[in-house]
């Protein structure tokens, strides 16, 4: 179930009905997805063997920042570069997640509201797997059943879920269980096989929705293009006219260089208090790019021009990455932990530049 929306005119907010011509990203844009695909395999490897991302089980932990976006990005880097089977790592993903799935009663976390976040995770990782097989796994299923039992059926949060707060901007923080329950509506709404029309899941479908569009308005914008995301899946999510000014607004916030910064999509501060970082970077840019081409926006759009331009223009030569950085502290950019922020970053400008809507 997917609901697409054409926008055009940006400036005046018009959203037309119809839907619109798959949006093809211009095919004069030059990167290079095979060292993309090296620098992801290179750091979901190293992810899966560091020690404080172990868990029980002989599993791993399945990280907001490398392992999620590898799961969603590293599939479509096979169409570009020539590949005809998942590597690896992609495997090895898709094993611990259904790992963890089927041994949930040994491994689930003893926090709850780690052991909410990552029943989100894991249905994201395996319905957006799913999706490009048309069917949906008995894992898959079996991981949505641990989802909704765990959704909150009462009190101002209901719809939502418990989600791990560290204090860690932009996922694990305030608005965290609002950025988590989009994620949850876009694994839903990714599932294939009619998952979301069953009878057994509208009343939770519904809580989710009326949650995500009750607390819209409150959220960052950073959240608003998360739910603008889920919004092209679920249909009826957001208002037109909600949908209109989050774009409106994001453009409005673009960089003469044709990117943005994640710092400027929320009330954001480094912790040591030290200036934050406002260029542009890969994840802000690849994950605007990537949310506007999915809404209908064309990649001739003067604003989605130049971001997919300043994608084409910044991936490292060293290595195949774009920059990414912390919100949180001022980190060596070259150190394995430093790279949390750049691995999210590659993995969304490689979303954005291969989408074809």
């Amino acid at each position: 179930m997917a609901k697409y929306f054409t926008l055009t005119t940006v400036m005046l907010g018009v959203i037309l009905t119809s839907p619109p011509a798959a949006a093809q990203t211009p095919q004069h844009l030059q990167w290079d997805p095979t060292a993309a695909a090296t620098y992801l395999d290179e750091r979901l490897g190293w992810w899966m063997s560091w020690e404080p991302a172990q868990r029980e089980g002989e599993t791993f932990c399945i990280s907001c920042h490398t392992a999620v976006p590898y799961a969603l990005s590293r599939s479509a880097l096979r169409a570009v570069g020539g590949e005809t089977l998942p590597v690896p790592q992609e495997e090895a993903l898709l094993d611990n997640v259904r790992r963890r799935v089927r041994l949930w009663a040994e491994v689930a976390p003893e926090r709850l509201e780690s052991r909410g976040s990552e029943t989100i995770l894991n249905s994201l990782v395996l319905a957006s797997h799913d999706a490009r097989d048309s069917r949906l796994s008995e894992d898959a299923r079996l991981a949505f059943d641990h989802l909704w039992e765990l959704q909150l059926g009462h009190g101002e949060r209901s719809g939502s879920w418990p989600w791990l707060h560290a204090d860690l901007e932009p996922w694990e923080e305030d608005g965290g269980p609002y950025y988590g329950a989009a994620l949850a509506a876009i694994a839903v709404g990714t599932a294939p096989d009619g998952y979301a029309l069953e009878v057994a899941n509208t009343e939770r479908v519904a809580r989710l929705s009326s949650y995500l569009t009750d607390n819209y308005a409150d959220q960052n914008l950073f959240n608003k293009l998360t739910a603008l995301w889920a919004s092209t899946w679920l249909p009826d999510l957001l208002e037109p006219a909600d949908q209109a000014r989050v774009v409106e607004e994001t453009l409005a916030r673009q960089h003469g260089d044709g990117g943005w910064s994640l710092s400027s999509l929320g009330p954001y501060h480094l912790r040591e208090g030290s200036p934050r970082v406002t260029e542009s970077d890969g994840y802000a840019t690849g994950m605007i790019a990537f949310v506007l081409l999915r809404t209908g926006v064309m990649p001739d759009q003067p604003g989605l021009k130049r971001a997919l331009a300043w994608l084409s223009a910044n991936q490292e030569a060293t290595d195949g990455s774009w920059p990414g950085h912390s919100l949180n502290k001022h980190r060596d950019p070259s150190s394995d932990i430093g790279r949390f922020m750049r691995d999210a970053a590659t993995a969304y400008a490689v979303l954005a530049l291969t989408s074809k809507h």
